[in-house]
């Protein structure tokens, strides 16, 4: 009986002392530390506010909110492909449980160097099988997954598009980036063959190529420009479309950002679209799913923008059939 009127007091000791106050202290020390993602960027963070907002859109349709349930740990080569490998060691070294490489097959190169067990999460305009990313777009293996937009293979209805805006044109320029694209460059000249067209391949890997690229065009009095997919594009935009106005040249650009900015025309995947699509994979992965069993998705949403005031400003009439294919028409 004395036994019994002792735990009875026991407990009531228990329940009533200080235990029930530890409690919650030992509840919040077994629950699992915030998952930290990485998101490792080739360009700097005041060009990509829209994409960021994308991703994390993507993660919450997951249940993931930045700050409540998920850390995010920020990454910017701030256009220094030298940086990467350093900045994705870093991550790597901070056990982030993912690594997100927006728009850079050098960041997503260099993510997959620094590590083979960390998931990495890429978008891209580029073929992942002929980049070398993964090994299939149904079975990616590995540790590397992510979306594509194939850009490669819609250099040829940009190029139509202009062709349908200038059918008098016959030199159109291309401007690409520093790193090779032969395959690019191949399919449109092929194209630009067909529609008896002939095409200059600019290079440009710095801003000062940039200017230099458009002293180039104009010598070589091309009459319309193609630009091509490219992270320092993309945070030069401004300056693209500036030149481009300044020559005269009407211009086609792969996302709606360039249109937004001036630009005449632009015709390509929801680049914001594709974050929120990569946010969504990446919440996956934090569940539990794995890269390797996750296939590269392939962009869904294109979009043809034009811009009628930049037309005006360059004298040109937008042919009604380019209008009346138009996603969007900016006045």
């Amino acid at each position: 009986m004395a036994s019994h009127i002792g735990r009875r007091k026991f407990l009531a000791t228990l329940l009533g002392g200080g235990a029930v106050a530890a409690w919650p202290l030992a509840a919040r020390a077994q629950q699992p530390a915030m998952p930290v993602i990485g998101y490792l960027y080739l360009g700097s963070p005041e060009h990509t506010s829209r994409q960021v907002a994308a991703f994390r859109l993507g993660l919450s349709e997951t249940g993931y909110l930045e700050g409540r349930n998920v850390a995010i740990e920020y990454r910017w080569a701030e256009g220094h492909f030298d940086r990467l490998p350093a900045l994705a060691a870093d991550l790597v070294g901070r056990k982030v449980a993912v690594i997100v490489t927006p728009f850079s097959l050098d960041a997503t190169r260099a993510a997959k160097a620094a590590t083979t067990t960390i998931p990495v999460i890429f978008t891209t305009g580029l073929d992942p099988v002929q980049t070398n990313l993964v090994t299939s777009l149904s079975r990616p293996g590995g540790n590397v997954t992510g979306l594509t937009a194939l850009n490669s293979e819609l250099g040829p209805k940009q190029l139509g598009l202009l062709h349908e805006l200038l059918p008098g044109a016959t030199r159109f320029a291309v401007l690409v980036d520093a790193t090779p694209r032969d395959s690019t460059i191949a399919d449109l000249q092929a194209a630009a063959s067909s529609l008896g067209q002939q095409i200059e391949v600019l290079r440009a890997g710095t801003i000062d190529d940039i200017d230099a690229a458009f002293a180039s065009l104009v010598q070589k009095r091309a009459e319309a420009l193609l630009v091509i997919t490219s992270v320092l594009f993309f945070n030069r935009r401004t300056q693209l479309v500036t030149l481009a106005a300044r020559h005269a040249v009407p211009a086609i650009y792969w996302t709606r950002d360039f249109t937004e900015a001036s630009g005449l025309m632009s015709y390509g995947s929801d680049v914001t679209d594709q974050l929120r699509q990569a946010g969504i994979y990446t919440g996956r992965i934090l569940k539990g799913e794995k890269p390797a069993d996750l296939p590269v998705m392939r962009a869904t949403k294109f979009e043809f923008v034009i811009n009628l005031q930049t037309a005006k400003t360059l004298g040109l009439i937008i042919p009604p059939g380019l209008l009346s294919i138009a996603d969007e028409v900016i006045e």
